[in-house]
């Protein structure tokens, strides 16, 4: 029968750093009889070993046996003596030393019970008795309870983490008490159903011998009350590598419930830490378990019993008896299950939602997230973005907005520029009225003079052809009269061609012609005589040349007829052409001219202030400049830069208004 060796984490005493003396015993009778007699030998020498060093006083030594149920590799009662020794180490405030041996089924193997009794008895043959006899599990409970008379009778016994079946219904004797425990296997498989509710069938995974036996024999009847809904399937008949090709071929909708291991059908031992890893890999199915212990080895969880809690209770019991306590006065109530613990790695493993969960439960082992690893730096980031987005979203309905505000003042302006020109022309009908009376009297005299003709025969095919093509020439000019003026009335948008600015200049001046004679003013047009070609809308251009002309002349409305005098010239470069417009009136003053352009703002008591706002929009849409100047001394030029269409003023005179920046065509 082979054993697995394992490392020995718990087993070497706390004050004399001896090692527990049962695992490593010969197997053979006769070696066992020689190993008595050296281990006696060894007790000896360790008893003079802890002998005072000189004659000063010593503290008392606390001598405790502890009594384990199982070899190395039984992870619950591992944990569990490993945390009793510290607590009692760091807790007691006096020396304590603690002799560990096995007395379980895994102690000796083959060896008999008897032999284990006379190796306690030459421990402690040259040396004072334990002062407290501690057994781990229920088989050194058994084991203690059976052989007790033959130790140390009168010794305080303390059964620790020992389920309460093992101690059966037998109270408890005058030098005895315990901390066991209430394992509540039902209430796990409850969890299981509460996670899985499609399970059908539980595998029970223990080991073979004696305590499969036990926990076999144990939970057939709390785990009827599920017969009529589960299937419970026992390993205690099947090797380990039997049980792992079972685990990774059970049926759909199964769940693996792991008690404990140590041997297999086989007779070989292994370590808890080697069955859960194995069955990890191999299986298809969860596995539970009801300790502490194994959470983080593989198991989902459940209501897990705290084997840290156990130690610390079965430690603070000890130091009482150690303390003078009468075992009679140290009862302890058994320990349950604690709250829900669940391994959030098996539960995303086998795709069960937390709320699934029993309520109150604690999720450990979550793997790492985004979220949960960058949480902070998420929400800054979040946060940063939505300011931005916020931002972006303010911007874009104030640019839109603005387009809005844009569109409304444009179409606000070409409304504003269409009752300019209205205003215009009801200035202008007497000129319309005068331009039409010349051809219209021309053809009535024409027409007249050709019905004479005729009445007196003296009417030749020449002359009637020459009266006709008169009247036919003062009928065209006065359609253009029509044309021109009701073109100025027609409401439109900018419509760019290529358009000869001396035609418009004269054209606008054509159409304030009459008005100037009205008020008696003179006018000097002194065009260049190179071609002036360039790209824009003729009747808008028409309206500001008109509205520039009849602002000069207001602006002589107090002048004297004889200093009425206005001057339009332009000059054409390279690239851009200006027309200056001047005016002999008194001039502007400083604040004036700072706000001339500006809606609403104007000189005359009659005028709305909109005239020259909408002449500097119309001229700036063609890509040019519009200004306004008084020169106190002289006339004076200076040419703008890229071209313009500009006006000056002469010596204590007003200009209107400058164009610029109206590229040839």
């Amino acid at each position: 029968m082979r054993r697995v060796e394992r490392p020995n984490r718990f087993r070497q005493n706390s004050c004399t750093g001896r090692e527990g003396m049962a695992s490593d015993l010969p197997k053979n009778p006769q070696e066992l009889r020689f190993s008595f007699g050296s281990l006696r030998a060894v007790a000896l020498a360790s008893l003079l070993l802890l002998g005072p060093a000189s004659g000063e006083a010593q503290p008392p030594v606390r001598q405790v046996l502890l009594l384990q149920s199982f070899n190395r590799g039984n992870m619950i009662l591992d944990h569990f003596t490993g945390d009793l020794r510290v607590d009692l180490d760091q807790r007691a405030g006096e020396p304590v030393n603690v002799v560990q041996v096995i007395v379980g089924p895994t102690g000796f193997v083959g060896a008999p019970e008897q032999a284990v009794v006379e190796l306690i008895r030459s421990t402690y043959a040259n040396r004072p008795s334990p002062d407290l006899i501690v057994t781990v599990a229920g088989p050194a409970a058994v084991f203690a309870r059976k052989y007790r008379r033959q130790l140390f009778p009168d010794t305080p016994l303390l059964f620790a983490a020992v389920d309460q079946r093992y101690l059966g219904d037998a109270p408890l004797g005058q030098h005895e008490t315990a901390v066991a425990v209430i394992n509540d296997f039902p209430g796990l498989v409850d969890d299981i159903l509460q996670l899985l509710p499609q399970t059908q069938q539980v595998f029970m995974v223990m080991g073979s011998g004696e305590i499969g036996r036990f926990w076999r024999q144990q939970l057939n009847e709390p785990l009827s009350r599920f017969h009529d809904r589960l299937t419970f399937v026992w390993s205690d008949d099947l090797s380990l590598e039997e049980l792992k090709l079972r685990c990774a071929s059970l049926p759909a909708h199964s769940a693996i419930l792991y008690l404990t291991f140590g041997t297999d059908a086989a007779g070989a031992a292994y370590a808890d830490e080697r069955v859960l890893a194995d069955l990890h890999a191999a299986a298809n199915a969860p596995l539970f378990a009801a300790h502490s212990v194994y959470l983080g080895s593989g198991i989902v969880g459940g209501r897990l019993m705290s084997i840290e809690d156990l130690a610390s209770h079965t430690a603070d019991a000890g130091l009482r008896l150690l303390k003078g306590a009468s075992p009679s006065s140290v009862r302890i109530p058994p320990q349950s299950p604690g709250e829900p613990t669940f391994d959030g790695r098996e539960l995303q493993r086998w795709r069960i939602p937390e709320s699934r969960l029993p309520s109150g439960s604690v999720v450990r082992y979550r793997n790492p997230s985004v979220w949960r690893e960058y949480r902070g730096t998420i929400l800054s980031a979040a946060g940063a973005l939505t300011i931005q987005a916020l931002l972006i979203v303010g911007l874009l309905f104030e640019r839109r907005a603005r387009q809005r505000a844009e569109i409304e003042s444009r179409s606000n302006l070409a409304l504003a520029a269409h009752a300019s020109r209205r205003e215009s022309m009801s200035a202008l009908t007497a000129s319309m009225a005068h331009e039409l009376g010349q051809p219209l009297s021309a053809m009535m005299h024409n027409a007249k003079a050709l019905e004479m003709m005729v009445t007196g025969n003296r009417a030749t095919s020449e002359t009637i052809g020459e009266v006709l093509s008169d009247i036919q020439a003062e009928g065209l000019l006065a359609t253009k009269i029509l044309e021109r003026h009701r073109t100025m009335l027609r409401s439109r948008q900018l419509q760019k061609k290529a358009v000869d600015l001396h035609a418009v200049v004269k054209e606008s001046f054509a159409l304030v012609a009459h008005d100037m004679r009205q008020r008696r003013t003179e006018a000097t047009v002194t065009l260049s005589s190179h071609p002036c070609v360039i790209s824009g809308d003729p009747v808008l251009l028409q309206q500001v040349f008109v509205n520039l002309l009849i602002n000069a002349l207001d602006a002589m409305a107090e002048v004297s007829p004889a200093r009425r005098h206005l001057t339009i010239r332009s000059e054409v470069g390279a690239a851009d052409v200006e027309v200056f417009i001047r005016d002999t009136g008194p001039g502007l003053s400083t604040d004036i001219l700072s706000t001339l352009f500006t809606p609403f703002v104007t000189t005359k008591s009659h005028g709305l202030g909109i005239g020259l706002t909408i002449a500097r929009t119309i001229v700036g849409a063609h890509g040019g400049t519009i200004r306004a100047h008084t020169i106190p001394r002289g006339a004076r030029r200076s040419r703008l830069p890229c071209g313009a269409l500009s006006a000056r003023s002469g010596q204590g005179r007003r200009s209107l208004s400058s164009l610029s920046k109206l590229a040839n065509a």
